[in-house]
């Protein structure tokens, strides 16, 4: 699900921010109702003008790209290297248990592991020990973990490591046609076909970053011009449970807590949220104002055409979709990105 957030912290947070709320005098799904223009004096807006960094494809990240898809999907038998031997800097498959007087040792296993021949990943003369193995060979290293290995009982200890090459992960040079055409992505057969496939999406990509900056630039634009009173406290309160929830999710994705995400930024969770809430509030009920203003309305045709296509999308129902939300907090999401569209329209945007 999607909803405008916080437009100043729009690539921290994602999702429908919105709140339950104690029996609140107003919230935000109230928004198309509440008379803003008690709390909203509106400033110049019709021709504001922002600097933005354009942001493009590179090079380098749309090469990098394209091969970790394409190896993402290479077997040893559906493209995968296996022709010759392993050389520095390859990237190869393999096998390995490591023993120490027979006995296979905690964490010293694994199977298929991606190791780059080079990358100084393992311990001293594992990978320089696979360089000229043929793919489908298993070969024993006589090695030895280095004396401050954090391990004491494998500090200066000698092992073996039992390996087996499987294959080699072709180089950008090595990509063929078949193994793409293996791929199941539709109307993408080729190798030149999968490059267009990835740097489209690259550049849609790119796009959405350039109108984030675009709608951040604006936001604080529109808030330094307008003026925007206290709001009512049930109003903003109503924004609090989206916001840490969104928070959470973000922290979670960096394996820990919002606690602990929020202080490194210099905030508690609680301070974190409050802000942020105050934020989205003031900024929805100036948006709204706007909208009046300029007679912008999202009508329930609109709504559920809107509803309709991101259901659709994202694969599922516009119920699922919804989840504990309602339609009203969705309207104002789509009623946001309207005004915001006007605003881009008008204003005068240049590069720095």
């Amino acid at each position: 699900m999607r909803k405008s957030v916080s437009l100043i912290a729009v690539f921290l947070l994602a999702g429908l921010l919105a709140g339950c709320g104690q029996e609140p005098e107003v919230t935000n799904s109230n928004l198309s109702e509440m008379n803003v223009d008690k709390y909203v004096t509106l400033g110049d807006y019709s021709n504001i003008s922002i600097s933005v960094e354009p942001v493009e494809v590179q090079q380098s990240q749309w090469d990098e790209l394209t091969l970790a898809v394409y190896q993402s999907y290479v077997t040893a038998e559906n493209g995968g290297v296996t022709n010759r031997a392993v050389e520095e800097g390859d990237i190869v498959i393999i096998d390995y248990a490591g023993k120490k007087d027979g006995v296979a040792f905690e964490g010293g296993t694994a199977s298929n592991a991606n190791l780059t021949i080079g990358s100084g990943r393992f311990i001293d003369g594992f990978e320089e020990g696979l360089i000229g193995v043929m793919p489908g060979e298993t070969v024993d290293l006589n090695l030895a973990f280095p004396d401050d290995f954090r391990n004491e009982e494998l500090a200066g200890q000698p092992v073996v490591f039992t390996v087996t090459v499987h294959f080699i992960l072709p180089a950008a040079d090595e990509m063929v046609d078949s193994v793409v055409a293996a791929l199941g992505v539709p109307d993408v057969s080729t190798v030149e076909e999968l490059r267009q496939y990835v740097y489209d999406y690259l550049q849609e990509s790119a796009d959405a970053g350039y109108r984030y900056q675009v709608q951040n630039a604006l936001m604080e634009e529109l808030l330094s011009q307008c003026v925007v009173d206290e709001l009512p406290e049930s109003f903003v309160d109503s924004y609090h449970d989206g916001i840490y929830n969104s928070l959470a999710n973000v922290a979670a994705g960096y394996g820990v807590d919002a606690e602990t995400y929020a202080n490194t930024m210099g905030m508690t969770s609680e301070d974190y949220v409050s802000h942020f809430s105050l934020l989205q509030a003031r900024q929805d009920v100036l948006l709204q104002a706007i909208a009046i203003k300029e007679q912008l309305t999202v009508s329930d045709e609109e709504l559920q055409e809107k509803l309709e296509a991101e259901a659709a999308a994202a694969g599922t129902t516009i119920e699922e979709l919804l989840g504990s939300y309602d339609r009203e907090e969705y309207r104002n999401y789509v009623m946001s990105e309207k005004v915001m569209d006007f605003l881009i329209e008008k204003a005068d945007i240049t590069t720095p």
